[in-house]
């Protein structure tokens, strides 16, 4: 399975935001938020989206870097 990559990490520091913060906002556990950030980990729709809000971004793809199928 191909590597997600995100902005998790990027986006959660902006905010001072620690990984555990973020996993008990979107009701995961920290290692759920680690393996996002490490892309091996590929979220559900729910899941990217609450992490989306979470995030105070306004897209999925904001997020979470999708790419392009041939």
């Amino acid at each position: 399975m191909e590597k997600m990559k995100t902005k998790i990490r990027e986006y959660r520091k902006e905010l001072k935001m620690t990984q555990e913060e973020l996993a008990e906002a979107v009701n995961v556990t920290r290692q759920t938020i680690i393996a996002l950030e490490q892309g091996r980990y590929n979220p559900s729709l729910l899941l990217a989206y609450l992490v989306t809000k979470a995030l105070k971004k306004r897209y999925i793809e904001d997020v979470f870097l999708l790419d392009e199928v041939e």
